[in-house]
């Protein structure tokens, strides 16, 4: 029986409408692990926010629901962000949804000059020291173990 590996890169198209009537387990736990969700969650948000759509098409990073945003510069000029950030910025943005969920991607912000690299590497995520978004390791660390 031969054995086929599912792509690393997901894509969705920006013109195609929002899927509906989702189960959680459906929306959080298959393939995507809810990055679809975050992405159309992105395009909402557009649609209420048009400043902070056009804040995000000139490149800021703002802070958003997942880790990956700033608000100012910190002595580390690095963090590390979230793919789920990530993608609800390109819904935000009208990017098609596109990531590769194995690959790390480096954006500087527009704003604040601040590097954030955006992985799928949770545990960088939660050895980060705790940024000006309010998030600590210690809640995340706790969030991952549930």
């Amino acid at each position: 029986m031969e054995r086929t590996t599912r792509s690393s890169v997901l894509h969705h198209s920006f013109s195609e409408p929002d899927r509906q009537g989702l189960s959680y387990e459906q929306v959080w736990r298959e393939h995507d692990q809810g990055l679809i969700k975050c992405w159309e969650n992105g395009r909402s948000l557009a649609r209420k926010d048009p400043d902070l759509a056009e804040r995000c098409k000139a490149g800021a990073l703002p802070i958003l629901n997942w880790k990956g945003g700033v608000s100012r510069a910190l002595k580390n000029m690095e963090k590390f962000g979230s793919l789920k950030y990530l993608v609800q910025w390109q819904g935000l943005r009208g990017d098609d949804l596109h990531i590769d969920l194995n690959a790390e991607l480096s954006l500087t912000c527009s704003v604040t000059g601040m590097i954030v690299t955006f992985t799928p590497d949770l545990t960088k995520l939660a050895n980060q020291k705790s940024s000006d978004d309010g998030e600590s390791a210690e809640i995340l660390v706790d969030l991952l173990k549930r």
